[in-house]
């Protein structure tokens, strides 16, 4: 199975831009045979902590949802990627929805827990990730050429925790994931201890997707956000000068990878063939809450950042109006 993931240098909060932007990538991979093709974590709008992202949730039906129809309509391939989405109850969730090759939305997750300043645009979801695709909604052909395939969905840092590789081990024959993982800043003093942290973010964001490969016994395509990002700090007098760290890659099962972008390359496409079925797992999961330990920094960041996090989208974002915006495509 041929298999493309997206790596997208995003607008942040420029909706229409970063749609257009997908599509024209997603039809690169279409045109290069792609059978299924993943979009990264705010596919629609980026991430930092940006006040416009407040009014930049669409609905669960709306634009994005338009966007993985029609592509998996054009290219008889699934679709999939998450994307800040307000739900009938008021609430924004970082939603992975996955189209299937007639365009049928097949399943979705919701990101678990938000990372950092990502606690000030949504809510945590609470579901598997585990979506069956039907034997008609995977592939063209017969039943027999094309059995059903399960995949599994992970949002960017689940790649990091334990409770992500129990919930998909074993179950899946391939996950679709992607990320909008940033560096440390670069403004921050003193500049050499957060450049030797920066090296170290970069390699374990890199290194994410195939580690989780092993852990999980099934391939993996991972899209990913590039370029540059200047932001407010929350609770912070000095704002945000960072990038994001890229690493789009298309992963087997024992975590060789076989297609891979570097965050120097920019926007672009890894595709690769797979065979989606699951293995043995070479690794067993850690008995603690990050597959991989991380520095008192991290460790600050993702506590005092949910703090704030939580009272600004309290006071922001919940309860407001889905964003509107027209997709372009046909739904």
């Amino acid at each position: 199975m041929r298999i493309a993931a997206v790596q997208l240098d995003a607008r942040v909060a420029d909706i229409e831009t970063n749609l257009e932007a997908c599509e024209r990538l997603a039809d690169r991979a279409g045109a290069d045979g792609a059978e299924a093709v993943v979009l990264p974590e705010f596919f629609t709008t980026g991430v930092g902590f940006v006040e416009e992202l407040a009014d930049a949730a669409l609905a669960p039906d709306g634009a994005a949802t338009d966007l993985l129809r029609s592509l998996a309509r054009r290219h008889g391939a699934l679709v999939g990627g998450s994307f800040l989405c307000r739900d009938e109850d008021g609430e924004v969730r970082n939603a992975f929805l996955l189209a299937d090759r007639e365009g049928e939305i097949a399943g979705r997750h919701d990101k678990d827990l938000p990372t950092m300043w990502e606690n000030a645009l949504y809510v945590g979801g609470h579901d598997d990730g585990v979506i069956e695709i039907p034997q008609n909604g995977l592939l063209s052909g017969s039943a027999s050429e094309h059995p059903r395939v399960t995949i599994g969905a992970a949002v960017c840092w689940e790649l990091m925790r334990t409770q992500t590789v129990r919930r998909l081990r074993g179950r899946v024959d391939l996950a679709l994931t992607g990320s909008g993982w940033w560096s440390f800043s670069d403004n921050w003093p003193p500049q050499a201890v957060w450049r030797r942290r920066e090296r170290a973010n970069h390699a374990l964001a890199i290194r994410a997707a195939e580690q989780f490969a092993t852990f999980i016994g099934a391939p993996v395509a991972h899209a990913a956000h590039c370029g540059e990002l200047r932001c407010p700090m929350p609770w912070s007098p000095m704002p945000y000068s960072g990038r994001f760290e890229g690493g789009a890659r298309i992963v087997a099962a024992d975590g060789r990878v076989l297609a891979a972008r570097d965050r120097g390359d920019g926007e672009g496409v890894a595709i690769a063939d797979v065979e989606p079925t699951r293995r043995p797992p070479l690794r067993e999961p850690p008995d603690r809450f990050w597959l991989h330990r991380r520095g008192a920094a991290a460790a600050f960041a993702w506590n005092y950042q949910r703090l704030h996090g939580r009272r600004w989208y309290r006071d922001h974002v919940a309860g407001r109006p889905a964003r509107e915006v027209r997709s372009g495509v046909p739904a």
